[in-house]
C-alpha cells in the first residue's frame, strides 16, 4: 500500500488561475461582454479586466434595494516613476470630466486614477489615454504594477537619472506581450511609443536557467500570469520618498565616485496588505537581498520574478504575495532559488545612508538652470471646490506652459522643466485659484494619506478620503490641548485592511474596521522603515480624542530630544503605552457648565470659543458624514448667523 500520509498534498488553483488560463492571454470574456449593451460585466469578466487598468465599480451611496447598482469604472493610469506628458494630463483633465465625476485622482502607486466612467464610455476612455502617451496596462492585476521612482527631476544628480531609466526599463521588461489591451481597446492599432532599451528586449528572451517560458506570446508570465500583484521601485541611497519597504522588489542605484552607475543593492518580500481576524495574513517590510552590477539587474529581475511566479501560492489569494513566500521560506532559500535563476551568486550589500522620507514640495532648482515646484494634493484629489481650483489651475498652467508632470507616492503633482522667467506666473495663477503654499498647510494634512473608499469601493467598511480632513483638523486641536502645537508625524487611513494608502508604515495609522470604526496602528519610523503596531483593534471614530489623547501626553512627558511619536511609541512599546493610558486622568479645563474648547484658524493664530458639548457631539456628527472640517462647518454657521443680522 501507498503511505499517502507521506504525499505532497496538491492544493487547487483558485478561481481566478482558472480565469486566466481560459481567457486566451487576457481577451476573454472582456472583448465579447464589451460588445453588450449592458451596464456592467459578469464577475469572470471583472478579474480579466482589472489587467486591462480597470475595476468595475458601483456608487454606494445611490444603492437601494431592489434596483440595479449604480455601475461605474475606474480608469488607473501606469506611469513608470510617475511621468506624464503634458498632452497626457490635458486629455485626463478633458476625460474626467466628459466621461468622469470632474477629479483625477493621483494614487499612491504614482498614478491617475479617473473615477465614474460608464461601460459605453469605457474604450472611448481608454483610446483616448492611448492616443496621448499614455496606457492603462498592467495599472491593475496579477502582474507587475506601475514602477515607483522618486520625482526629483535633479539634472545634475545622476542617480535619478538613473532611477528613471532603469524604472522605465523594468517596466518594459515585465510588460505583457499580449496584444489583448490593443485589439480590444483600440481595434488591433498598436500604440505608437518609444523604441525600447535593446538591453530589455534582450533580457525578455534570454532564458537564464529556466526564467522564461518559451514558445508562450508571454515569456515571462506564462498563461497565468503573477499568482497576484506584483509591485517594484527604483531610488537612490538615502531616498525613501517610494516607501520602498512596502514594494515586492526594490532596487538602489548605486554610483561610483564619478557619478557612473555601477549596479543596485536589492530588497524583496515587502507588502502591506491584510485581513481583520486572519492571523496568517500580515504586513511585511522587504528584506536586503543583495547586489547586483548593472549588467545582471534585468537577468535578477526576471530571477525573482520567476520565482514568485513559480513557487508563489495559486490555491489562496490571501496567501499569493511574495512575502508570504519569503516569510515561509526564510531569505536565505529564497536567495538561493533566485540565484539559481540567475546563474550567478548575488553579491553583498553595498553601504548607503539611512534612508529619509522626502516630499519634494515647494519649489527648487533642477540643476540646469530651470525649476520645479512641488504642489500638495489633499488625499491626491484634484477638484474644483468652492475657492480651492486646483483643476483649473492644473490645467492653465500645463496649457499655457506645456509642462510635464510627475506623481509623487504621496499622492501630490510635480510640475517641472519651469523656466524661472515664468515663476512669478504660475505662482500668481495658483494664488488666485486659492492653491496653498506648501508652509501655509498644516503639516499633518500635508503628509497624510487617505484612500478613496466610500462611495466607489466595494471593499470598503467605513470612510476614509471624505473624512480624513476632519479626523486630521480634530488631531490637530486635540495636540494644541495638550500644548503639542507644532508637532508633526505621518498619518495614513484606509477604509479597510488592504492597505491601499500604506498605512501600516505611518506613525498612526486609521484602518477601517467596520462601520464608523477602525483598527489604531501607531509606533512606525517617520521615514517608513519599520512597521507600526496595532495599538486598538476597534476604535470608534467618537472615541478619537480619549484614545489619542494619553499618548500624546505620555509623548510630551517622556519623549528624547528630539524623538518622533512614531520612534517614541515603538521605543516604550505596547505594553507602556496601554498602562500608561488605562491610568490617565484628563487634564484638558472645562468650564462650569461642562461646555468644552474648540479652535479655529485665522492665518497662523489660533483663537479660542467654548461650545456645549452636545453641540461639538453633533459637529463631530456632521463633519465625519461630510468629510468637512469642524472648524469649516463652525465658521459657516457663524457667517450664515451674522448675515442674517445684517
Amino acid at each position: 500500500m501507498v503511505n499517502t500520509s507521506a504525499l505532497p498534498i496538491v492544493r487547487k488553483p483558485s478561481k481566478v488561475e482558472g480565469l486566466k488560463e481560459r481567457s486566451n492571454f487576457l481577451r476573454e470574456p472582456v472583448a465579447s461582454e464589451l460588445l453588450l449593451d449592458t451596464t456592467h460585466f459578469t464577475e469572470g469578466a471583472t478579474q480579466i479586466l482589472k489587467f486591462h487598468g480597470s475595476y468595475q465599480q458601483d456608487n454606494r451611496d445611490n444603492r437601494i434595494k431592489g434596483q440595479e447598482k449604480d455601475y461605474q469604472f475606474m480608469l488607473r493610469t501606469r506611469n513608470p516613476g510617475g511621468f506624464i506628458p503634458p498632452e497626457l494630463y490635458l486629455a485626463l483633465d478633458q476625460l474626467a470630466d466628459e466621461y468622469g465625476n470632474h477629479t483625477l485622482r493621483a494614487t499612491t502607486r504614482q498614478g491617475f486614477q479617473l473615477h465614474g466612467i460608464l461601460k459605453k464610455n469605457l474604450k472611448a476612455a481608454i483610446a483616448a489615454i492611448v492616443h496621448n502617451l499614455g496606457s492603462t496596462l498592467g495599472a491593475c492585476g496579477d502582474l507587475n504594477r506601475n514602477v515607483m521612482a522618486p520625482v526629483a527631476p535633479y539634472k545634475n544628480r545622476p542617480e535619478y537619472c538613473y532611477a528613471w531609466e532603469y524604472a522605465n526599463g523594468v517596466a518594459d521588461l515585465l510588460t505583457p506581450q499580449a496584444g489583448a489591451y490593443y485589439e480590444i481597446w483600440l481595434d488591433g492599432e498598436k500604440a505608437i511609443s518609444a523604441e525600447e532599451d535593446p538591453a530589455v528586449v534582450a533580457a525578455r528572451q534570454r532564458n537564464g536557467n529556466g526564467t522564461i517560458i518559451h514558445d508562450s506570446v508571454e515569456p515571462i508570465y506564462g498563461t497565468h500570469y503573477m499568482p497576484r500583484k506584483f509591485k517594484c521601485s527604483v531610488t537612490v541611497p538615502g531616498d525613501n520618498s517610494v516607501d520602498l519597504f512596502s514594494q515586492d522588489l526594490s532596487l538602489v542605484v548605486i554610483t561610483n565616485p564619478q557619478g557612473e552607475l555601477e549596479g543596485f543593492n536589492v530588497y524583496a518580500g515587502g507588502g502591506l496588505g491584510r485581513t481583520h481576524n486572519k492571523e496568517e495574513t500580515f504586513p511585511r517590510v522587504a528584506d536586503p537581498i543583495g547586489y547586483v552590477d548593472k549588467a545582471d539587474v534585468f537577468d535578477l529581475v526576471k530571477a525573482i520574478v520567476a520565482t514568485q511566479r513559480d513557487y508563489g501560492d495559486r490555491s489562496d489569494r490571501r496567501h499569493a504575495r511574495m512575502k508570504y513566500l519569503i516569510a515561509d521560506w526564510g531569505v536565505a532559500k529564497f536567495q538561493a532559488q533566485v540565484e539559481k535563476y540567475l546563474g550567478k551568486p548575488i553579491q553583498p550589500l553595498k553601504p548607503t545612508p539611512d534612508f529619509k522620507f522626502l516630499n519634494f514640495l515647494g519649489w527648487h532648482e533642477q540643476g540646469d538652470g530651470k525649476l520645479f515646484l512641488g504642489l500638495s494634493v489633499e488625499n491626491g484629489r484634484v477638484k474644483d471646490e468652492g475657492n480651492f481650483q486646483l483643476k483649473t489651475a492644473l490645467r492653465e498652467i500645463v496649457e499655457k506652459f506645456h509642462l510635464p508632470m510627475r506623481i509623487t507616492a504621496s499622492q501630490n503633482v510635480l510640475l517641472y522643466e519651469i523656466d524661472p522667467a515664468n515663476k512669478a506666473e504660475i505662482q500668481q495663477i495658483l494664488k488666485r485659484c486659492g492653491i496653498k503654499r506648501e508652509d501655509e498647510i498644516d503639516s499633518l494634512v500635508r503628509d497624510s494619506m487617505a484612500c478613496p473608499a466610500l462611495p466607489t469601493c466595494g471593499l470598503a467598511t467605513t470612510e476614509s478620503e471624505r473624512v480624513m480632513p476632519s479626523v486630521l483638523e480634530r488631531i490637530r486641536l486635540l495636540l494644541d490641548s495638550v500644548d503639542l502645537p507644532n508637532e508633526h508625524f505621518i498619518v495614513r487611513m484606509t477604509g479597510c485592511p488592504n492597505g491601499c494608502a500604506r498605512p501600516y508604515l505611518a506613525e498612526v495609522a486609521f484602518v477601517g474596521n467596520g462601520p464608523g470604526t477602525y483598527q489604531l496602528w501607531i509606533g512606525a519610523s517617520p521615514d517608513q522603515t519599520r512597521l507600526a503596531q496595532v495599538y486598538l483593534e476597534k476604535m470608534s471614530i467618537d472615541e478619537l480624542e480619549s484614545t489619542l489623547e494619553p499618548l500624546l501626553v505620555y509623548f510630551k512627558q517622556s519623549r528624547n530630544l528630539g524623538e518622533s511619536f512614531g520612534d517614541f511609541c515603538d521605543r516604550v512599546g505596547m505594553e507602556s503605552l496601554h498602562q500608561f493610558a488605562s491610568t490617565y486622568q484628563p487634564t484638558v479645563e472645562t468650564e462650569s457648565d461642562g461646555s468644552i474648547h474648540a479652535s479655529v484658524t485665522n492665518d497662523k493664530k489660533r483663537h479660542r470659543v467654548s461650545v456645549p458639548p452636545e453641540v461639538y457631539s453633533r459637529l463631530q456628527e456632521v463633519a465625519f458624514r461630510e468629510g468637512k472640517p469642524i472648524s469649516q462647518l463652525a465658521t459657516t454657521a457663524i457667517e450664515e448667523y451674522l448675515k442674517s443680522l445684517g
